[in-house]
């Protein structure tokens, strides 16, 4: 998990990553919380579409009952999504295979919480294959 770990530890910045590391969801959530960060987990390989992502990491993020399941609330309730805080998204290959745009959207989105002026930092990794996102760099 050294990439991972570098994130955490400070010397790497939080960002949207591709990462291949083979651990279980359950493995990778007790080291982010060991550190001292949140952790969040969307399973693409059961969520292919827009609606079924929005769900989906709504879900995962603990938005309130009123979010939208659309890009707007999705960027609105990223807002109150803890500093320090790793989503893993495993299989976000068939979504962004399926639907780029909408896949380049929830990118888009998911990157401006990634980039807002915050203490701590919100990191993505996107795990599993599928078409090389632009501007997404790898954690390995």
């Amino acid at each position: 998990m050294s990439g991972l770990a570098a994130v955490l530890a400070g010397r790497n910045k939080p960002g949207i990553y591709r990462w291949h590391g083979g651990f279980e969801p359950v493995e990778v959530r007790h080291t982010v919380e060991h550190a001292g960060w949140h952790f969040a987990y969307v399973d693409g390989w059961h969520n292919q579409t827009k609606q079924e992502f929005l769900a989906s990491v709504g879900e995962a993020l603990s938005f309130p009952d009123h979010y939208g399941q659309n890009f707007d609330a999705l960027a609105d309730c990223l807002l109150d999504v803890p500093d320090e805080t790793v989503l893993l998204w495993d299989g976000w290959g068939p979504f962004a295979r399926a639907d780029a745009q909408a896949f380049s959207v929830a990118l888009s989105v998911l990157g401006t919480r990634v980039n807002a002026e915050r203490e701590g930092g919100f990191t993505v990794l996107l795990r599993g294959e599928g078409p090389e996102p632009a501007r997404v760099p790898s954690l390995d």
